[in-house]
């Protein structure tokens, strides 16, 4: 530990003699850092309220800069994510990239190219486009890789390695706290001193102490994310840097627990954000206007002066006004909803189907509409065999695979049947209806649907006009396209499972999972 502490002191010392030579160097063109981790959902920062997050280095670039309660990550899938973020438009713009574990076409053109092309000094460590095949690709969309998986020490290599006069881009990509991340640090959150009493369980969860412990391994690995963060905050203020520093901080989607991740729910789509920026940006602010994560695409163009792509149009919308601005609450009453979509994730179904959706999100109401309601939402029960035979509800890599499995996965099997946790078992599970409609201020976890409460019958008729407007003017292929399942024919490169034909599915499966209503 102590040599490492030498070492980071060192590259510290090394960044900021760096910085020094380039303190007057592009002055008139912000540095980015670009900040994302993995399966994060919006409340779990302090910034927001939360008392058992630890997010000092979130929370001071949100005190310092304008923190966004209404951001939403355009789908709910690490991969499709990243890819519309790097090109600034919908999963539904941008063909293979739009789904998980494919490809990504290289006729698209994603942000670091055209700022490197433009002058910068572009780099990234951790996760950057990912999971998928970017054959075509010289390097990662997100650009050249520094480092290991000490992120900081990455940025400090980065930072190192800059030319005189370049700005620079740099592209953190966490890995925590993806599940994957918590399967390996399962105990961490109690071990790492945790408050199991501190921790708020969202509706949609069973309240009992295996889920509170499962959400306290989450909230350690936002911690030690978090740190990285503050590390690298703290070089670029060292060096005087800081605040000639765009500061991009978010996530690619929500929580990886069961329905929230590869969901188009709140807590699968909404998403912490908060950007500073010196002076540029007045500080203490927190903006209620509706944005979707490919706003910073178009807004890190204007913020630099690099022209976005000529051969299509970028579907964001620039947040740079509302930055500068110096006000607060909703801004631009014209940013009224965010559209938001989803193919396929994992592979959870048979013959590799996916479970198409698209929503609207307005600043009272989630309107989604499900293209394939007979297909199983968290991926079909159980899995084949090689003999044949159906592997077990229990193995949490097969059944309902578009979950990841861990505790709280497990639970909620475990106990299917049984009171108070049957009705979430079938939430999180159950097949759903065409059509979903939920009053997100009453209704945040996303339980109660009310598409078909006459009450709400004009809410709903307007939200699914306006939807299929939306994917009509931007070109849907499910709505537009010659081909509407042209999603469905993607190859996916990640692992594929076996599953019963829909007519083979067993008769026990629809008492084990009843459709909600």
């Amino acid at each position: 530990m102590i040599h490492r502490l030498r070492c980071l002191l060192f590259a510290c010392g090394l960044c900021i003699a760096a910085f020094a030579a380039h303190a007057d160097d592009g002055a008139d063109r912000p540095n980015i850092l670009f900040v994302i981790s993995d399966d994060q959902s919006w409340p779990h920062a302090g910034a927001y309220g939360y008392k058992a997050a630890r997010t000092p280095a979130f929370d001071r670039v949100a005190a310092e800069g304008v923190l966004f309660d209404q951001a939403f990550a355009p789908t709910p899938g690490c991969s499709p994510t990243r890819a519309a973020i790097l090109t600034g438009r919908n999963n539904w713009q941008i063909e293979e990239a739009g789904t998980h574990w494919s490809t990504f076409p290289r006729k698209y053109e994603v942000f670091p190219d055209r700022l490197e092309d433009a002058g910068y000094f572009v780099g990234m460590t951790g996760k950057g486009w990912a999971p998928g095949n970017n054959e075509g690709w010289e390097r990662n969309p997100a650009g050249p890789r520094f480092g290991g998986r000490d992120y900081s020490e990455a940025f400090g290599e980065f930072l190192n390695q800059r030319p005189d006069g370049k700005p620079f881009l740099f592209w953190f990509g966490s890995f925590e706290p993806h599940p994957g991340t918590l399967r390996a640090n399962q105990g961490s959150g109690v071990a790492a001193g945790f408050d199991l009493d501190e921790i708020e369980v969202p509706p949609f969860m069973p309240d009992v102490p295996e889920v509170r412990s499962h959400i306290a391994d989450y909230l350690r690995m936002i911690e030690i994310y978090d740190t990285h963060l503050g590390r690298m905050l703290d070089m670029l203020e060292q060096a005087g840097e800081l605040d000639n520093t765009l500061v991009m901080v978010t996530s690619d989607h929500g929580m990886g627990f069961p329905r929230a991740k590869a969901n188009l729910y709140e807590y699968s789509v909404r998403v912490p954000l908060a950007v500073r920026w010196g002076e540029q940006v007045p500080g203490g602010r927190v903006s209620q206007d509706l944005v979707n994560l490919i706003d910073l695409t178009a807004t890190l163009y204007e913020a630099t002066g690099v022209e976005p792509p000529q051969a299509y149009p970028i579907a964001g919308r620039s947040l740079l006004g509302l930055l500068k601005g110096g006000e607060e609450g909703i801004v631009e009453p014209g940013r009224d909803a965010v559209f938001l979509g989803r193919e396929r994730h994992s592979s959870a179904r048979h013959d590799n189907l996916g479970y198409p959706m698209r929503a609207i999100r307005t600043h009272e109401f989630l309107y989604i509409r499900n293209f394939a309601p007979d297909r199983w939402p968290g991926g079909a029960p159980q899995a084949l065999r090689d003999d044949g035979g159906l592997q077990p509800m229990t193995n949490l890599t097969t059944a309902f695979a578009e979950n990841d499995g861990g505790p709280t996965k497990a639970f909620l099997i475990e106990h299917r049947a049984a009171e108070p946790h049957a009705n979430l078992f079938l939430h999180a599970f159950g097949k759903r209806p065409p059509e979903e409609l939920f009053d997100i201020r009453a209704d945040p976890g996303c339980l109660v649907n009310l598409a078909s409460n006459p009450r709400h019958e004009g809410t709903r008729a307007d939200l699914a006009r306006r939807l299929e407007a939306h994917l009509r003017e931007t070109g849907d292929p499910r709505l537009v396209g010659p081909d509407k399942e042209v999603f469905e024919s993607y190859r996916r490169y990640g692992p594929i499972r076996s599953y019963p034909p829909p007519d083979e599915e067993p008769e026990k499966w629809k008492e084990i999972v009843a459709p909600q209503p």
